[in-house]
């Protein structure tokens, strides 16, 4: 019996109860869905709710009266083996073992199907992450924001929205042009201007943009006035550096459907066509030759200059026309991913999103992350030698792999700043998390292989009632809870609760395992018992490769 199930026998014994009079409510009081939770101690049974204690006082009714009633209805359902009520009215609920074990092939049934639900069907979510400038390698912070990223959007489309992947170019302003003026200098054999990039990797475009040149029978950049140079390192400069970022993103699991430039918004009018509409709206105004946006009337601490009194467009003229930008494509929830220090824009970006008529935190959700410290031997990691004075993408990959680095960066909640130990990502030990977790599949995977080699065959018999052991029990609980953890990640927009979800599952399946044996010792015929346990270590299988694959990491059948 699934929680779902066990969710619609509550609610029919609700309805049942409302129809002889004995729940003094409407059937439409009563709420669609009756949540059921694993109790936090065991032997308190399989399920606990407490939707007593919630309709009681509604009803008028006493708590523990109105579980005692619902606990001898549900007597009568298959598959419940008893109700119990506890404390001020929670109920506490154990199955038979054969309603339990049932889980399995519901599992196998399903294959790569469970776990993904509905929950956020008719979601059309715009997710951007990353969107790094292309002035350099992504550096540890953005490598968490793709790691993050990409998972979100996996257990997002695993709860059935619809996400569309998308990266800002951020191709407009002073920042390319300190790029491009620090190619040039580079090309010269110049250091790069004040504000400019350093690294060998500047050096590294800059000789390739003067090659591209070369080869496609351009003038050499470097005879060129400054203005025509610059222009022409900018241009190429930046594509190549965009390229690379692709390249190492590609690399890292993590592809966009949608490159967005910045520089389309001003060229296009999508920014005047947006001010536009915000004056029609009465939320813009004019002072001191400047035009403002009246964020204040949506809860920002001062208005913003939209654009300056030089005509030049402000910062965030580009963020107004990009949120309506992507509201008019059809997204219902605009999710953007920023870092820790841009936490002074959300009030002003909420107020965007109010003055265009929209809901703040539902239209338009922001999520913060925090700094990322990698340690090694006890000390900060070493610096790339290539960008100069950050740790890149390329370089977390190179020390530890792609599967680690993604696992270590996803596991933990954005709230937080993360310390990543670069030795504990490489030991092949059970504090290595990531380790631990591939381990368990790849287990699972040893013994089906051994099971055949055996004689165990799945087709041969399924009799869950014989999942008695009390390590079954528990490693079938930790199974039932893999759709519910899906569909809150995915509510909350955390996809760590998947990474921690499978450390939990891991350690389940790794008691069961050193107590329940799949294939019979010696001598010994194979039973029933033998094919059953194969049932549900095949079942811990197909959910481990499904949460690893919700987080983008491999799940390995050897190791």
């Amino acid at each position: 019996m699934t929680p779902n199930e066990l969710s619609d026998a509550l609610r029919a014994a609700l309805d049942a109860a409302v129809s002889d009079g004995t729940l003094a409510l409407d059937a439409s009081e009563l709420p669609d869905e009756i949540r059921v939770e694993r109790p936090r101690q065991r032997e308190h049974g399989d399920w606990s709710t407490n939707v007593a204690l919630q309709l009681a006082k509604k009803a008028g009714a006493q708590p523990r009266a109105l579980a005692e009633d619902l606990a001898r209805r549900l007597a009568s359902v298959p598959g419940v083996r008893s109700a119990d009520v506890a404390g001020p009215g929670f109920l506490n609920i154990s199955l038979d073992a054969a309603a339990a074990g049932e889980l399995a092939r519901t599992v196998l049934d399903q294959g790569t199907a469970y776990g993904r639900g509905d929950a956020e069907a008719g979601r059309r979510v715009n997710l951007e992450f990353v969107s790094a400038n292309p002035t350099g390698p992504i550096h540890i912070g953005g490598v968490r924001w793709a790691a993050v990223g990409d998972s979100l959007a996996r257990v997002l489309e695993a709860a059935g929205a619809e996400v569309t992947r998308e990266y800002y170019f951020n191709d407009h302003g002073a920042q390319i042009d300190r790029f491009a003026g620090s190619l040039l200098a580079r090309a010269r054999g110049q250091e790069p201007p004040e504000g400019g990039y350093g690294g060998q990797y500047v050096q590294d475009i800059a000789d390739a943009v003067i090659a591209d040149a070369a080869a496609a029978g351009d003038p050499d950049p470097l005879t060129l006035p400054d203005a025509e140079a610059q222009e022409v390192f900018r241009a190429r400069g930046v594509d190549r550096m965009f390229t690379e970022i692709k390249v190492s993103l590609h690399g890292f699991g993590v592809d966009f459907d949608v490159y967005f430039h910045e520089d389309s918004l001003h060229e296009s009018g999508a920014v005047d066509r947006a001010v536009a509409r915000l004056r029609d709206a009465g939320h813009v105004y004019e002072q001191d030759g400047a035009t403002w946006l009246r964020t204040t009337d949506f809860g920002d601490d001062k208005d913003r200059v939209v654009v300056k009194s030089d005509g030049e467009a402000a910062y965030i003229a580009g963020d107004i026309a990009y949120y309506l930008d992507k509201r008019e494509r059809g997204a219902t929830d605009v999710i953007l991913m920023l870092g820790a220090d841009h936490h002074g824009y959300v009030a002003r970006l909420m107020a965007v999103c109010a003055a265009f008529g929209d809901v703040p935190g539902t239209n338009l959700q922001i999520i913060i992350g925090q700094m990322v410290n990698l340690l090694k031997d006890g000390e900060p990691f070493r610096m790339s030698k290539r960008a100069g004075n950050v740790v890149t993408l390329e370089d977390l990959v190179e020390a530890v792999g792609v599967d680690a680095a993604r696992y270590a960066l996803v596991r933990s909640s954005t709230d937080s700043t993360l310390d990543i130990d670069i030795d504990l990502l490489t030991r092949a030990t059970n504090e290595n998390p990531v380790f631990y977790v591939q381990y368990a599949h790849a287990r699972t995977a040893n013994v089906a292989r051994n099971a055949a080699d055996h004689g165990v065959r799945r087709e041969d018999a399924f009799e869950p009632s014989l999942l008695v052991a009390e390590t079954e029990a528990s490693l079938l609980g930790a199974l039932t809870e893999f759709p519910r953890v899906v569909a809150q990640a995915a509510e909350l927009r955390e996809p760590h609760r998947v990474a921690r979800y499978l450390e939990a599952l891991a350690g389940e399946y790794h008691k069961w395992y050193a107590e329940c044996r799949v294939t019979p010792v010696g001598d010994e015929d194979v039973t029933d018992t033998h094919r059953t346990r194969l049932w549900l270590n095949d079942a811990t299988r197909q959910v481990l490769a499904n949460g690893l694959g919700l987080l983008g990491v491999s799940a390995p059948e050897r190791m």
